[in-house]
C-alpha cells in the first residue's frame, strides 16, 4: 500500500511532535563540573551544598541542567594532582577548584584549557594564581577571603576579651600553603599588641590532643586557629577541645562560632563557596574566566558565643558585645 506525498508529510510532523524531548535529551548532553575538594564529603558538606545553590541560582540544577563530579581528597593534599588530572581526563567543561591554594595550584597545573574557579583564604596574586584581581588572565578566577589580611583585627578582639594572655597560640596545618603568610601576619600583630605568638602545628585530628596539651602545659592563654579548610571541617573537634582545656579561642568564620566557639571574626565561608557555584555557571553559559574579576567579601562579622563565654569563666565586656554583629546566647 503507498502512501500520498500529503499523508507522508503529516506523519512525519506528528512523529517531530510526539518524539522531540526523547530525541534532543539524546543528542544534548548536560554539561560537567569538576568539583575538586582538599577535605571529604562528610565534614564539608555544607558547603558543598552552598556550592550548589551558586550553581542554581545561575540556572543550573545538579541532575538536571549539569553534572557534578565530585573529587575529595580527605585533607591529603598530596593527592589533589591526581585528582584534578582525573577530571582533565573526564572532560569537564569547569573545575571548581575549591578548598584554598593547593587545590587552586593542582587544578591550573593539570590544564591551561579548561576554566577553572577557585576559592582561596588568602591573596591569589600573591600565589601566582591570577595575573591581577580585576584582570584575572589564563583560564583561572574565584574568590578570595584575604583571611589573613584579618589577622591583626582577630588579634585585637582576642585582646580584649582574654586581656592577661601575654603569649597567644597560633594552631596552624603545616601543610597548607599559606601558613608562612599567617605566621608572619600573627606575629606582626602580636607584636603591636605587646603579645608574643607561638606557632603549634597540627596535620590533622589525631594531633589536636597533643596540640592542646601543649598550649596548657605551656601555659599559653589563648588561641588563634589560622586559615586552613581542615581546620573549619573539624570545628566541632576543635571546640570540644577548647572548653575541655577552657581556653579562649578566636576563630575566622562564625561557623566555629555557631558550633560552640567563643568568637570569630570574617566571612562566612559558605558564602564564598555560593558565589564560586555562581561564578561557575557563569561560565558555563560562555563567560571566560579572564574577564571575571576575582570576588572578594565586603561583609565581615564579629560573632560572640555568650554560652561558652559563661562556661569558660570569661565577662564579655559590655563595649566589645556592642560592636558585635551576632551574639549567640
Amino acid at each position: 500500500m503507498t502512501m500520498r506525498r500529503r499523508d507522508v508529510l503529516a506523519f512525519l510532523g506528528g512523529a517531530a511532535i510526539a518524539f522531540p524531548l526523547g530525541t534532543r535529551a539524546q543528542s544534548v548532553a548536560m554539561p560537567v563540573v569538576g568539583f575538586l575538594n582538599s577535605t571529604s564529603p562528610d565534614i564539608y558538606a555544607f558547603n558543598a551544598a552552598a556550592f550548589r545553590e551558586g550553581l542554581r541560582q545561575a540556572g543550573y540544577v545538579e541532575g538536571q541542567d549539569v553534572v557534578i563530579e565530585y573529587r575529595w581528597a580527605n585533607s591529603d593534599y598530596t593527592r589533589l594532582t591526581a585528582l584534578a588530572l582525573d577530571l582533565v581526563r573526564r572532560k569537564v567543561n569547569v573545575i571548581a577548584a575549591t578548598g584554598d591554594v593547593a587545590s587552586a595550584r593542582a587544578a591550573q597545573a593539570a590544564t591551561k584549557a579548561i576554566p577553572i574557579v577557585f576559592t582561596v583564604g588568602s591573596d591569589p596574586v600573591r600565589f601566582g594564581l591570577v595575573q591581577s584581581l580585576s584582570h584575572p588572565g589564563g583560564n583561572a578566577t574565584g574568590i578570595t577571603l584575604f583571611s589573613s589580611t584579618l589577622t591583626s583585627k582577630r588579634m585585637e578582639l582576642l585582646r580584649d576579651v582574654a586581656p592577661n594572655a601575654t603569649t597567644i597560640a597560633l594552631l596552624t596545618n603545616p601543610e597548607n600553603q599559606n601558613v608562612e603568610v599567617d605566621v608572619n601576619a600573627a606575629q606582626e600583630a602580636a607584636q603591636a599588641l605587646g603579645r608574643k605568638v607561638i606557632v603549634v602545628r597540627a596535620r590533622g585530628v589525631s594531633e589536636f590532643d597533643a596540640a592542646f596539651e601543649m598550649i596548657e602545659q605551656r601555659r599559653i592563654g589563648a588561641v588563634l586557629v589560622a586559615s586552613d579548610p581542615m581546620f573549619l571541617g573539624q570545628r566541632n573537634n576543635l571546640v570540644a577541645l577548647a572548653a575541655s582545656h577552657k581556653i579562649p579561642v578566636m576563630y575566622r568564620a562564625r561557623e566555629f562560632a555557631t558550633a560552640g566557639g567563643l568568637i570569630s571574626y570574617g566571612t562566612s565561608i559558605t558564602w564564598m563557596y555560593r558565589e564560586a557555584g555562581i561564578y561557575t555557571g557563569r561560565i558555563l553559559k560562555g563567560a571566560k574566566p579572564a574577564n571575571l574579576p576575582i570576588l572578594q567579601p565586603t561583609k565581615f562579622d564579629f560573632v560572640v558565643n555568650l554560652r561558652t563565654a559563661k562556661a569558660l569563666g570569661i565577662v564579655i565586656p559590655q563595649s566589645l558585645l556592642l560592636r558585635a554583629d551576632e551574639v549567640i546566647q
